[in-house]
């Protein structure tokens, strides 16, 4: 069952945004190494604050283990104050 997740990283100031700027390349990088990653996109919105994000992971096993990968990175600790809205679904 595939599951995918649809949301945006929303930063509440421009040192928060240049934070995402300057680390998300190499963690879009290191998902798309991931097993079970099937995409995995941030896109900056017209607001310059505020990212869509979409992923999508071949099952449950795989989103956790992208999760534990994430937490523990460099992305993990330098955004992990940024507020995140995401909504999950499997299909």
């Amino acid at each position: 069952m595939t599951l995918y997740l649809s949301g945006r990283l929303i930063c509440s100031d421009a040192a928060q945004a240049e934070i995402v700027r300057a680390r998300l390349p190499e963690h879009i990088r290191l998902t798309h190494l991931e097993p079970g990653c099937l995409s995995f996109q941030v896109a900056q919105t017209a607001d310059p604050l505020v990212w869509a994000v979409e992923e999508a992971f071949t099952d449950r096993a795989a989103f956790d283990a992208h999760q534990a990968r994430t937490r523990a990175s460099d992305w993990g600790h330098v955004t992990t104050g940024i507020p995140r809205e995401y909504e999950i679904r499997e299909d």
